[in-house]
């Protein structure tokens, strides 16, 4: 029993031994671990025509037709596994999509950036340059990423409704133009009495109509 207990214990720090060693040989390099950070978006054993671009690499040919089906033949980057209809493993296949550059994409397939800098209620109304990554699954010609004009569109809160009502009631003290963030304004309609009731009428027609805005910029909600 005693020899037992003694080959047991010698068995148990054989093995920390070997963990040891085989934790050191990892850490030192002999042993690379690191996964490719395209892997996060590549699933396992999923079909290879549904697979991200950022998991294939395609030969893709610029002269098409644009508007038209193409078809390209793709394989899958290292470490990537996917299957075809039959659920049998490829390392290449071919993708069908069309013949289109990723800024000409509709715009429910990319994702672009938005500014709270410019102003949304303006005339003419203004634009800012927003930069747009096209969607996981989507495939096109180009570079995925890419600059785009749009016209300011965002909102910090205030509601149209809201602003009308004060108009209408309060609006002889300056209630609506203090409410929008117009400080100016709105002491200039509190100590004229709106204006004599003129500066009144007009705001009404002007929130009415959405000519008068917040004073951020931005648009009602």
């Amino acid at each position: 029993m005693a020899a037992a207990g003694v080959l047991l214990r010698a068995l148990r720090r054989l093995c920390r031994v070997l963990l040891f060693l085989s934790q050191f040989y990892i850490l030192s390099g002999g042993e690379s671990t690191d996964i490719p950070p395209y892997m996060m978006k590549c699933p396992s054993n999923g079909l290879c025509s549904r697979l991200p671009a950022d998991c294939i690499e395609c030969k893709t040919n610029f002269s098409c037709v644009y508007g038209k089906p193409v078809t390209f033949d793709c394989t899958v980057k290292p470490s990537v596994t996917c299957v075809d209809q039959d659920f049998k493993s490829r390392k290449s296949f071919v993708l069908n999509m069309t013949c289109r550059f990723c800024w000409q994409l509709p715009e429910t397939d990319y994702e672009c950036s938005s500014s709270t800098s410019c102003m949304a209620v303006s005339c003419p109304r203004q634009r800012y340059t927003a930069n747009c990554t096209v969607r996981d699954h989507v495939h096109c010609l180009g570079n995925r990423t890419f600059p785009k004009m749009l016209y300011c569109n965002w909102t910090g809160g205030y509601k149209w409704s809201t602003a009308l009502a004060l108009s209408i009631t309060l609006g002889g003290f300056g209630a609506d133009r203090f409410y929008l963030g117009q400080w100016r304004e709105g002491l200039g309609k509190l100590f004229s009495f709106g204006g004599l009731g003129i500066w009144t009428l007009l705001d009404v027609l002007l929130i009415g109509v959405g000519y008068v805005g917040p004073a951020d910029g931005s648009l009602y909600i």
